[in-house]
């Protein structure tokens, strides 16, 4: 999931259905749709969860809009080429696959569709829309790339936009960032062993006038204003890791996959951790720009995205709950109480889950089987408490 149409014109475009009722979203329109997904509950979460959402393309990123429309970034399921070489040493093929699709109650629509996704060929892989958030600079979307930014000229000018923050409207989607060009000019995290350029845009939140993003691939959290200029908050380390195969040692990456506001005007950011992906190995951390990053959170594996809810608590959903070398898909979502302690809120029915959001009313939304084609998933989950 997260490692650093051929021909067209760079500014891709984007259908915007509407139907009869309508709903502006900081200058997206976002469709009433006339469709309902299939509602199901969860087998084991005393009923609490429920689908809202069926049919994504590898959705990731939650926000939810006001009027409650919750808005999902599919990173779609690549395509037919051009193709480059991922990070692992994949072919990642290039396609216009990538959408957002928005959710009001049981009903679903694709609101853009046409955004750049790379998919290996088997779609075991998929990189695109990562996350969306609605800014005061526009809704704004991060493209995953995956490998070093220079090999994104092998795309041609179809690729322009992967590796980029894009601003998408009613006239399509244009650059905002580049935070592929960021990183290959600048490689944040040069000093710290086992790094090379690598860019991976991931999670996304606005900021202030603009937005802030972390980059998977270059271990580093970004500060975009309204102009999209780019600035560094904060650099993650490798940590020293035991080998589980045995030899020396292995400079774990931090990998940052998520960020969110939280007590103290703080900016909190979930890792994925890199490989060996070590069982409990992953920590939230509390970032305040202009000082060392503190861990806030820690005993996870695998964070896939994080949260606060309306009471303060922090949200911490892990996309392989017994890590990513396990082979088992199941993952969780726990709370954070405010003495510190866990309580595990939903496991049962969770597959590779990769976003979590909460809307104003205490309702939280998880986007599951994240890492699918077209079997996608939207859940709504319900706590009492």
């Amino acid at each position: 999931m997260v490692h650093k149409q051929a021909g067209g014109d760079p500014m891709v475009r984007l259908k915007l259905r509407a139907t009869s009722a309508v709903v502006a979203v900081a200058g997206l329109v976002v469709a009433s749709p006339p469709s309902a997904a299939t509602a199901a509950t969860s087998k084991s979460g005393a009923e609490r969860m429920t689908v809202v959402a069926t049919g994504l393309d590898n959705p990731r990123g939650l926000a939810v809009a006001p009027g409650g429309v919750v808005l999902v970034a599919e990173a779609g399921r690549g395509g037919q080429g051009p193709c480059i070489i991922g990070g692992q040493g994949q072919t990642f093929c290039l396609g216009a696959t990538g959408a957002i699709t928005a959710v009001r109650g049981r009903q679903q629509k694709r609101i853009v569709t046409g955004l750049p996704s790379l998919g290996t060929m088997n779609q075991s892989e998929v990189l695109g829309p990562h996350d969306i958030a609605l800014t005061k600079a526009g809704p704004l979307v991060t493209i995953g790339l995956g490998t070093d930014p220079q090999r994104r000229a092998q795309l041609g000018p179809a690729g322009v936009l992967i590796g980029q923050t894009v601003r998408v409207g009613p006239s399509g989607a244009s650059a905002f960032a580049d935070l592929a060009g960021y990183e290959a000019a600048n490689n944040p995290d040069r000093d710290q062993p086992g790094t090379g350029p690598d860019s991976n845009p991931y999670g996304l939140l606005p900021y202030r006038d603009g937005a802030v993003v972390t980059d998977a691939g270059g271990n580093d959290l970004l500060r975009l204003d309204r102009q999209g200029r780019i600035s560094t908050l904060a650099v993650f380390p490798t940590t020293p890791t035991p080998n589980p195969f045995g030899g020396p040692g292995i400079p774990m990456q931090f990998v940052p996959t998520t960020v969110t506001t939280g007590p103290g005007a703080a900016l909190y950011v979930g890792q994925l951790t890199g490989f060996p992906f070590p069982v409990g190995g992953a920590k939230v951390w509390r970032v305040v720009p202009g000082q060392t990053p503190t861990v806030f959170a820690e005993g996870f594996t695998n964070i896939a995205d994080i949260a606060f809810d309306n009471k303060g608590r922090l949200l911490v959903l892990e996309i392989f709950a017994n890590g990513l070398l396990s082979g088992d898909a199941t993952g969780a979502l726990t709370r954070v109480e405010r003495d510190g302690t866990h309580t595990e809120l939903a496991r049962a029915g969770l597959v590779t889950p990769t976003g979590v959001a909460v809307a104003h009313d205490g309702t939280i939304y998880i986007a599951n089987k994240g890492t699918m084609v077209g079997q996608g998933e939207v859940l709504r989950l319900q706590v009492r408490d």
